[in-house]
């Protein structure tokens, strides 16, 4: 993995073994020349973390929404500051720039963060690694409600497997390396074959494609569509 985008709180919290975990995963991908893609704070887990990658010379990428640009107190010694109109653009971008996903603690917002990227995966959007940091068990109940989920058949296994979870830097990346993706749902296996095995004119296929798309975006959105095509899950003719 060349990049790795992060999602964790803007705040340090009261647990000081989070904020030295998340300065120690900074100075790590710095190390193995992981580029860090995350919030663009300077302030909370988000600034330890940046601050770690950047005091061992590593690259860090901050994307960030303009009306937050003040109120999250950016970094201004980032090597690249990008800078969206709003948060799902924001959320968006930082998938587009990494090859992994991990999630330190916090907040309503990182939680938000954490499970859109799964959900993307479940639904085949993409099939990077998500990685969960358990710092001092900070997710044991969050983890205990998503097997309460699978006991009462909301979730099932092969989905809950798709969050790599560990409570070291170390057996979490190594986890991560080894991640072996979903196969895609079958519907969109379908789609991204059909246009370029067929051998209809160029014409015929251009038409074909242009009706999917329509459905796609209407049902999904043009950011999920977007993702697909990103993801080279759907290839245009």
């Amino acid at each position: 993995m060349e990049s790795i985008v992060v999602f964790c709180g803007s705040s340090e919290g009261n647990d000081p073994e989070i904020v030295e975990c998340a300065y120690e995963l900074g100075a790590i991908f710095a190390t193995e020349g992981i580029t860090l893609v995350y919030g663009a704070a300077k302030i909370g887990i988000m600034g330890r973390l940046a601050q770690g990658a950047l005091d061992h010379k590593g690259k860090v990428i901050g994307v960030i929404p303009d009306f937050l640009k003040l109120k999250e107190v950016f970094h201004n010694g980032l090597t690249k500051l990008i800078i969206t109109e709003n948060m799902h653009q924001r959320k968006l971008k930082m998938h587009d720039l990494s090859d992994g996903i991990i999630t330190l603690p916090g907040g309503y917002g990182t939680m938000e963060e954490l499970f859109e990227m799964i959900t993307w995966a479940q639904l085949g959007l993409h099939q990077k690694p998500i990685g969960l940091l358990n710092i001092n068990g900070f997710y044991n109940e969050l983890l205990a409600m998503l097997r309460t989920m699978v006991n009462k058949g909301f979730l099932k296994q092969e989905y809950y497997d798709i969050l790599l979870v560990d409570n070291s830097i170390d057996g979490l990346l190594d986890k991560m390396k080894n991640y072996q993706p979903l196969p895609l749902p079958k519907i969109l296996k379908r789609w991204s074959t059909s246009i370029a095995c067929i051998p209809w004119t160029i014409h015929t296929r251009k038409k074909i494609w242009k009706i999917g798309k329509n459905v796609f975006k209407k049902y999904w959105g043009m950011p999920r569509f977007n993702l697909l095509v990103n993801s080279n899950t759907m290839v245009p003719p």
